[in-house]
């Protein structure tokens, strides 16, 4: 009897374990558990990666047209700037034409008259007293003109001869060819008050630029009297005149 039971019961564990081994033959443990698991981990990289070119190719044409428009956008931005810049330049332009100190209000060119282009005379006058008159002429085939007053000097002198500051004329003095204009030179004080006097054997006539005590040009001898010229500490000179009348009345 006790046999019996060991044998049904060795049975009934033989037939437990087929029933094992054929479950896990037919895979249904697998399926519950690993491949059903699996299956969607595997298509989840493929689902996700296939919208994702779609997207990233939408959003590459989002991101183009958007770009295209940026670009066209910037490019008529830029050719806007580019049109401004040139009625900018244009503008410029026409300031320069407009603007003072530009070419349409450059002033004349200016041409010094000097011991080059004129001719010199210096000579003692009867009246007034103690006076002398300089010429100067303009012997070129241009305009040239006269700033300031002459400068003298006799001689050797170490000292420059000041101008009467009334005599000072509205404008520079500008010779046509052939045209003169004059100097007066007070020479030495009629009451006898100077000091210093000399008399000159040479004279030398010096020209002025464009500005104060600037070089003018080549100076101008004029021929003295044979006696020479007397001067003294009163020495002055007046600034260039249009007629021997001005350049005589100091």
């Amino acid at each position: 009897m006790r046999t019996s039971r060991l044998q049904l019961l060795a049975a009934a564990g033989v037939a437990v374990a087929s029933l094992a081994l054929t479950a896990c033959q037919d895979g249904t443990g697998t399926r519950d558990e690993g491949a059903s698991a699996s299956q969607p981990v595997a298509s989840t990289p493929s689902d996700a990666s296939s919208p994702a070119p779609e997207e990233s190719a939408s959003g590459s044409g989002g991101n183009g047209s958007t770009a295209n428009g940026s670009t066209g956008s910037g490019g008529d931005t830029a050719g806007s700037g580019e049109s401004g810049s040139g009625s900018g330049s244009k503008g410029s332009s026409a300031g320069k034409g407009s603007a003072p100190g530009g070419s349409d209000d450059a002033p004349a060119t200016f041409n010094p008259c000097n011991g080059s282009n004129t001719s010199v005379s210096a000579a003692p006058v009867s009246r007034p007293v103690n006076h002398m008159l300089i010429t100067v002429k303009n012997t070129g085939s241009k305009n040239c003109d006269l700033t300031y007053y002459p400068v003298l000097r006799f001689d050797e002198m170490q000292w420059v001869p000041q101008p009467v500051e009334e005599s000072k004329p509205q404008a520079v003095v500008t010779l046509a060819p052939g045209e003169s204009a004059y100097a007066g030179v007070l020479l030495s004080a009629a009451d006898g008050s100077g000091t210093g006097g000399a008399t000159g054997k040479k004279l030398t006539v010096g020209f002025q630029g464009r500005t104060p005590n600037s070089d003018g040009g080549p100076a101008a001898i004029p021929s003295l009297p044979a006696a020479g010229v007397y001067y003294d500490s009163s020495l002055t000179v007046t600034y260039w005149q249009s007629s021997t009348d001005d350049a005589l009345t100091y």
